[in-house]
């Protein structure tokens, strides 16, 4: 199938630069399908359709489990090493895939282009997820859907204790800017989506429990109450009264 993937190959100074993460993570997500993750991503990609957009789209191990309902993949991976395994997996995908730079605090989209977002394993490594997601609100249509695969925050005080420990000297620099505290459902929902149903869960499900193994998965959306909003400031704003220029009265002689 036909790539749309020029952009990947532009020149210049990238965003993110982790080769040496970049190699370890290729190398272990795909060692990953084989003990569950495949399954995990047909869940969490399952009865998608139409335009959607994946942020920080890795090495594309997602795009093979696309439904055939969905008519275009825009796929935004910053990493330069990770965008070229992209590139390689969207060439065996099915559904249509662009892959392209972009980092998620400003995608190079149209606002409300897409049906759906893809969040995955991404929010634990954005520089400033509020920003990210009021991007993600952004690119999507009123009542657009995300679905987000994430890990962070779990288990208990003590692991809690040690995720923030380790979020504050070794895991950033040694994981490619990743973070293991974060709440991605508490992120969401500050970001005025639209919380559906959704799953907390331990990858591998029946392995030992590591400070990176606590994961959710699940389903949000952008309110359709957006919609009326934008109408309603777009209507102030055409609707605006233009100050008349008025002839200054003569003073009497």
């Amino acid at each position: 199938m036909q790539v749309r993937s020029s952009r990947s190959a532009q020149a210049g100074r990238d965003p993110v630069h982790h080769p040496v993460f970049a190699r370890w993570y290729a190398r272990c997500s795909a060692a990953a399908e084989s003990r569950g993750m495949a399954d995990v991503r047909r869940r969490l990609l399952g009865g998608l359709s139409g335009r959607v957009i994946e942020i920080g789209a890795g090495n594309g191990l997602n795009f093979a489990h696309y439904p055939g309902a969905v008519s275009e993949v825009v796929a935004m991976e910053p990493e330069r090493a990770l965008r070229a395994l992209a590139v390689e997996a969207a060439l065996r995908a099915e559904t249509p895939v662009d892959v392209a730079p972009g980092v998620a605090e400003a995608l190079p989209v149209k606002s409300e282009a897409f049906d759906a977002a893809v969040l995955s394993l991404v929010l634990c490594s954005v520089r400033d997820v509020p920003r990210a997601l009021a991007e993600v609100r952004r690119v999507l249509r009123p009542g657009g859907e995300v679905r987000f695969f994430e890990h962070g925050a779990g288990g208990g005080r003590v692991m809690h204790a040690t995720q923030r420990a380790l979020d504050r000297t070794l895991w950033p620099p040694l994981a490619g800017g990743c973070h293991l505290s974060r709440d991605a459902v508490a992120a969401l929902r500050e970001a005025g989506f639209e919380l559906g149903p959704y799953r907390r869960m331990t990858i591998p499900e029946n392995g030992p429990a590591l400070p990176q193994s606590f994961c959710v998965i699940g389903t949000a959306w952008r309110p359709s109450s957006d919609a009326g909003a934008r109408r309603r400031v777009i209507r102030r704003t055409s609707g605006a009264v233009r100050p008349r220029w008025r002839r200054r009265p003569r003073r009497p002689s």
